[in-house]
């Protein structure tokens, strides 16, 4: 193996942690913003990554993407608890879809702020600049596609989260007692989609994403 290949295998941890981790804080801190001290009390809102690591979406499924040579890598972090009751108390509905949507927000944000750094570390001059143009690289493409992923209205995701409680907020109670009877099969339904020619219609706006982030 390379040390060129070395340094994109250990870019590529780096920018996972950074991307599920960094997702994971948001959640619990826009939620401790609305009053919520669940994740505080905890300890999630640690940037310690071990507090975070969970051994399927941060280890897995990522080693699993990159062993069979799977176009990128994504994965997730251990949820940080919440408690949604006290955000709604507090926040309403609308602060319940603000802490659903912080880490997606928190992925789109990242990936946009990198984005712009990347014309400053290309071409690399050195093993160290080489390795920072990969992290780079492969935070922008990461953090895109955790949103995205995120995205998808299937539960647990936080697109399933948000529409839940903006459904909840337009008083459509039929929808949300017919959408809540979905919950128990989200699991099942997302593997069969992740591994099926249906994951690339719904990945496809990464690359949307990537166009118009990325400078020319």
């Amino acid at each position: 193996m390379s040390e060129l290949q070395i340094l994109k295998i250990v870019a590529s941890i780096l920018a996972l942690v950074v991307a599920v981790v960094g997702h994971e804080i948001m959640h619990g801190w826009v939620a401790y913003r609305y009053g919520d001290m669940t994740a505080k009390l905890a300890g999630r809102l640690s940037i310690n990554p071990i507090k975070h690591i969970d051994p399927v979406g941060t280890i897995l499924v990522p080693g699993i993407l990159y062993a069979t040579g799977a176009p990128f890598l994504f994965g997730w972090a251990k949820p940080v608890p919440i408690d949604m009751n006290t955000v709604i108390r507090n926040g309403g509905y609308g602060g319940a879809i603000a802490v659903s949507l912080a880490g997606i927000t928190y992925n789109l944000a990242l990936a946009a702020l990198l984005a712009t750094l990347l014309p400053l570390a290309y071409p690399p001059h050195s093993m160290t600049g080489a390795f920072i143009y990969l992290f780079l690289v492969q935070s922008v493409m990461l953090n895109v596609v955790l949103a995205v992923f995120n995205l998808w209205p299937i539960p647990p995701l936080d697109g399933s989260q948000a529409l839940h409680f903006l459904a909840a907020k337009l008083g459509w109670r039929g929808f949300v007692e017919a959408y809540e009877k979905v919950y128990p099969y989200g699991m099942f339904i997302l593997f069969a989609i992740l591994f099926t020619p249906l994951s690339q219609i719904l990945f496809a706006p990464v690359g949307w994403i990537l166009k118009v982030i990325i400078p020319a």
